[in-house]
């Protein structure tokens, strides 16, 4: 089998630290040409990771014959200009995330997928306890999930570059995400996207949204911190939180439903644990515990992509739709935290 043949656009840190060491792992894919704006990044990736190729123009990426598909990995704001010159250029895309921080954007990059043939990756991947969940709230296994809660955050992007810079040895530079003129939006974007996505992942589109946004303690005037309450369209009232501030880091999720409640991390070690009250009318009767092994899932973000590539199909969660509306999402509950207000949503999920 010929392995699917990957060029980069913004070969920079999350190429580094994600993108290239997983397809180096693959007998399936490999990268054969790399782009970004410094050439000792280039040449140091070329070097690591066996890539023949490096060019400082983008458009030597879409041009180049031998590349089947594309990872977008510039800064959010050049996702989807970029992404849309590579559909058009007859190429597979793998959209690092956010999609972007437009609607309007959004809605061209529907437009560029829908009329295109190619496989199309929004980024986030999501774990195999994603998928389990979804399938077991679909199934009823907790009744009707009634509400939900998810947080993702982390210590904030120096503490991410920090990591960057030692891969590349390079000294301390700004960092764009702090600057609101090349970032545009914060935390809730960067980080908050996980949590948004695996809500609408695991229960649906959303159909109300409402927030608060603040800057807490970074040198930026972006939100670092954020919370979002969700009306989902089966009626669940759900939360995702996110932060700059939290070097403790967090990733956490529980869905809670009228016959019982989901966690992850489960109960002592494992992934998910599933609580089941043993009495509806005592409420000093304990409740049972189930840890949930999720099995082995979807793999990799690019093992996810390389089959979808071969089957000529869309990802399961991972599509255009429901980057759009998670993108929906985060826009409508910054502006709901300036205007205090609940605003109505008008994207949904579901693939047409």
């Amino acid at each position: 089998m010929t392995p699917l043949r990957f060029g980069i656009i913004g070969a920079g840190g999350i190429s580094a630290i994600l993108h290239l060491p997983e397809i180096a792992a693959s007998e399936q894919m490999q990268v054969v040409l790399v782009s970004g704006r410094k050439a000792e990044r280039l040449q140091t990736i070329c070097d690591e990771f066996d890539v023949p190729r490096w060019t400082q123009n983008y458009e030597d990426v879409l041009s180049d014959p031998e590349v089947d598909a594309v990872i977008i990995a510039t800064p959010h704001p050049l996702h989807v200009s970029w992404g849309i010159k590579a559909i058009e250029a007859g190429k597979h895309v793998l959209m690092q995330k956010p999609l972007c921080g437009d609607l309007r954007e959004a809605d061209a990059f529907v437009s560029a997928v829908e009329g295109s043939d190619r496989t199309v990756l929004c980024m986030p991947h999501f774990p195999p306890h994603v998928y389990d969940l979804q399938a077991r709230c679909a199934a009823g296994e907790i009744g009707r999930v009634s509400g939900a809660r998810c947080r993702t955050s982390h210590g904030g992007p120096e503490v991410y570059y920090a990591g960057v810079r030692s891969v590349f040895d390079e000294e301390d530079e700004g960092l764009w995400f702090f600057d609101a003129s090349q970032a545009s939006v914060g935390a809730l974007f960067d980080m908050g996207v996980y949590a948004v996505a695996s809500l609408v992942a695991i229960l649906g589109s959303a159909r109300r949204v409402t927030g608060l946004t603040t800057t807490f303690d970074k040198p930026t005037q972006l939100e670092d911190n954020a919370v979002l309450v969700m009306e989902m369209a089966e009626g669940a009232l759900v939360t995702a939180e996110t932060s700059w501030c939290d070097p403790a880091r967090s990733r956490e999720l529980s869905l809670h439903g009228t016959a019982g409640k989901f966690t992850m991390p489960g109960t002592d070690g494992a992934a998910l644990s599933r609580w089941t009250p043993t009495s509806y009318t005592d409420e000093r009767a304990p409740v049972a515990t189930q840890a949930i092994d999720s099995g082995a899932g979807m793999g990799n973000v690019h093992e996810h992509f390389f089959d979808c590539v071969q089957r000529g199909e869309q990802p399961t969660h991972s599509h255009v739709w429901a980057a759009r509306h998670v993108t929906e999402i985060m826009l409508a509950g910054m502006a709901a935290g300036r205007d205090g207000r609940a605003i109505e949503l008008k994207t949904s999920a579901q693939r047409p």
